[in-house]
């Protein structure tokens, strides 16, 4: 405790960062998420309305059920080309500023939300949809970029699970300000689409009085006096030359300064096992069941006998018990490591939805079974948040050096986005065909997952970037590294061989 609160006092501006980061990074995220179900029976209204209105006729069921879904899937295609282009971006114009660029896209989106209905024009939620989705995309991939680069060594995984905690923070802030005693009513739903605008200029206001990653201004700019001035006022006073020097041996391993492009990571050798596990890692988050989940739980908790109206509560707690173990996963992922997290966590989810599908297929049958169902979730729900959806993504960034890093989250999260899309059009038709064994896919999709991370992810916590691209060198050239030993015996291997 003593040492934790000693690290808090002096990376006190470490911290300020790393909220700025979240406030105008993955928490819009989580806010986009969890609000936009609350004013959807009033946007369908509203377009129903303008639409009679403008050709004087009413709209039909299905070319309203057509709009509405195109107003969702909007904001994944706008997240997915914001994430294609955060390399891009952020190698020309440097991840501060386009942090700064990305803030304006959210504030035009609030803006043109919260103007729609005084306009008359469903437009405009569709265009406020689409910009949200890029600020979204870029804004996740740039925040993970930034969070990794400016953390010290020992606190890299603490800080790098506040991505999930700004993201479960953002669906707790959308369910409460989207409840019917708040901004989710038919007059002030416009208000609450246009909220994510104030986070968005609060990072744009406070983001310029704190500094470029130190890597960047190293790395690729070349500025060490920059870099150093950057750890002293993110780390506070102290003998900093140990970062330094890491970074120094990875900027002399790395094949070229600037970033790689997509094409040259997934042509790089040397990189080959750790794309391949940031492919699994990503699309096990997406098939982990916790999309299913969400999706039953209204179900559940209306067998279970709470009524229409307290049904938004009880998932309100839901949210709250999932922003509550990504806080915890923050405390424990330096103590128990990040591996072992991934490995418990899978393990437990699989039981977890074992035991879900029993009592969801005898829910009928005994009047206490689904309570059980309830307790299921909530308990499935806190342990993916506690484990592997904290622990995923501090992974990805230490799997990658400097140059490759970019790329290599601009893959990880257009997989994301894509997968939220096709899970969104695909998964309504596996519950009809599959009722409740649909979770018994995720279970074998977990347990393969849980295979390949037990058998080729090596344990990161503690571990400079260059040491753990080293243990990483073993298994990409494994062929090459036994005849080199075999050809070329290191020196303690030599003298052993004498004596």
């Amino acid at each position: 405790m003593g040492s934790f609160l000693s690290d808090l006092v002096q990376y006190r501006k470490l911290f300020l960062m790393i909220f700025v980061l979240g406030i105008g990074g993955t928490f819009s995220y989580g806010f986009q998420v969890s609000m936009i179900s609350y004013p959807s029976m009033y946007i369908k209204n509203f377009i129903n309305d303008t639409w009679q209105e403008r050709y004087h006729s009413v709209i039909d069921e299905q070319t309203l059920t057509l709009m509405w879904s195109f107003i969702v899937s909007t904001f994944s295609i706008g997240g997915f080309l914001g994430t294609i282009s955060s390399r891009y971006l952020s190698a020309k114009y440097g991840k501060k500023k386009c942090l700064m660029f990305n803030n304006l896209l959210l504030i035009a989106a609030a803006f043109s939300w919260g103007f729609s209905k005084m306009a008359k024009s469903f437009e405009m939620i569709l265009i406020g949809r689409f910009l949200c989705g890029f600020n979204a995309g870029l804004g996740c991939c740039l925040h993970g970029q930034y969070v990794g680069e400016i953390s010290p060594k020992k606190l890299r995984g603490f800080t790098s699970t506040s991505l999930s905690l700004f993201v479960n923070m953002g669906k707790c802030f959308g369910q409460i300000a989207g409840l019917s005693e708040l901004l989710g009513t038919e007059s002030l739903w416009p208000l609450l689409m246009a909220i994510g605008g104030i986070a968005a200029s609060v990072q744009l206001v406070t983001l310029p009085f704190f500094p470029e990653s130190p890597p960047c201004l190293l790395m690729q700019k070349g500025d060490l006096e920059g870099c150093q001035k950057a750890l002293k006022q993110l780390w506070g006073e102290g003998n900093h030359q140990g970062a330094i020097d890491d970074m120094v041996k990875e900027q002399a391993t790395m094949k070229k300064i600037k970033p790689m492009s997509v094409l040259e990571l997934i042509k790089d050798r040397s990189m080959r096992c750790q794309l391949c596990l940031l492919i699994i890692i990503g699309v096990t988050i997406q098939l982990s069941g916790i999309s299913a989940i969400y999706f039953y739980a209204f179900d559940v908790f209306r067998t279970a006998g709470f009524t229409q109206d307290r049904i938004p509560y009880i998932s309100l707690g839901s949210g709250t018990c999932e922003f509550c173990a990504s806080i915890m996963c923050s405390f424990i992922i330096d103590r128990f490591g990040r591996r072992m997290l991934l490995l418990w966590g899978y393990g437990l989810m699989v039981l977890m939805l074992v035991l879900l599908t029993t009592t969801l297929s005898l829910q009928h049958q005994f009047f206490w079974m689904p309570y059980c169902s309830v307790a299921l979730i909530f308990l499935f729900i806190i342990i993916f948040a506690a484990g592997p959806a904290g622990a995923s993504f501090p992974i990805m960034v230490e799997l990658f050096t400097q140059s490759s890093r970019s790329s290599a989250l601009a893959i990880s999260m257009s997989l994301h986005w894509v997968g939220l899309y096709v899970i969104g059009m695909i998964f309504p038709y596996v519950v009809e065909s599959l009722g409740t064994f649909c979770f018994l896919i995720f279970v074998g999709f977990i347990s393969i997952s849980w295979i390949l991370i037990y058998r080729f992810l090596p344990e990161t916590k503690g571990k400079s970037i260059i040491e753990i691209k080293e243990e990483f060198n073993n298994l990409n050239f494994r062929k090459k590294y036994v005849q080199d030993m075999r050809e070329n015996p290191s020196e303690k291997y030599t003298s052993c061989t004498k004596l």
